[in-house]
């Protein structure tokens, strides 16, 4: 499940009540959790957490609270086959946005051209409204990644870059030469969104922002 972060320490209250207490554990010996930070509770139901993208991972729970709230700025990617969303956030706000929609013909009726020059023309429109949708990201995110950090806003820097929609067309546009500074701050964290839209922007700053938390039962092997 995902957390808000504001929601976390209410959240892990509850979880308490419920579970006869908790403490911070160790690594898991029988590799069943693979979280930066792992939770045992009294009654033996286990918590792995992840942290946001573009947050310092920290073996402390106070100090993986407070780091989870921290304002940072992280770019965002949406992408399906004829439309791209960009933006970037800062904390739980939207600060910049591109969205934009390009033509991929889709399929044919029965007895329209033949299925060779159908597929090879619907390549090309997907092969160039990717190179559009990488236009987009280059204008709105590279120059984040480019700036150079003040010591005294610590946000000003791009902590990561989230992805998500159809894994195919982003890994497509990500795929230009020129993002190539970009791919590195790619989070592993891919959202589940509809098409692009500056709504779904928004609803993804939400998403990206959340707590990641895989709870185990005590008889789960």
């Amino acid at each position: 499940m995902d957390v808000d972060p504001e929601r976390l320490p209410a959240w892990l209250n509850r979880f308490a009540v419920n579970h006869g207490g908790y403490r911070v554990a160790g690594a898991d010996e029988a590799g069943r959790v693979e979280a930066p930070l792992r939770i045992e509770a009294g009654d033996g139901t286990t918590l792995g957490l992840w942290p946001p993208p573009g947050a310092t991972v920290r073996p402390d729970l106070e100090q993986f609270i407070d780091e989870a709230l921290q304002p940072r700025r992280i770019g965002l990617l949406l992408a399906r086959q004829a439309s791209v969303a960009v933006g970037i956030a800062e904390g739980p706000c939207l600060i910049e946005s591109k969205v934009d929609t390009y033509y991929v013909q889709s399929r044919t009726a029965a007895g329209g051209w033949s299925q060779q020059r159908y597929a090879r023309r619907r390549v090309n429109q997907a092969r160039a409204a990717a190179e559009s949708a990488a236009d987009q990201v280059v204008r709105v995110l590279l120059p984040a990644v480019d700036r150079q950090v003040d010591p005294h806003h610590a946000v000003d820097h791009l902590a990561a870059v989230v992805t998500g929609g159809d894994r195919r067309t982003v890994a497509a546009i990500l795929a230009d030469p020129r993002l190539a500074p970009l791919r590195p701050l790619v989070a592993d964290r891919f959202l589940a969104v509809g098409e692009p839209r500056r709504r779904t922007l928004e609803e993804a700053v939400t998403l990206a922002r959340q707590v990641r938390i895989l709870v185990r039962d005590p008889d789960c092997t």
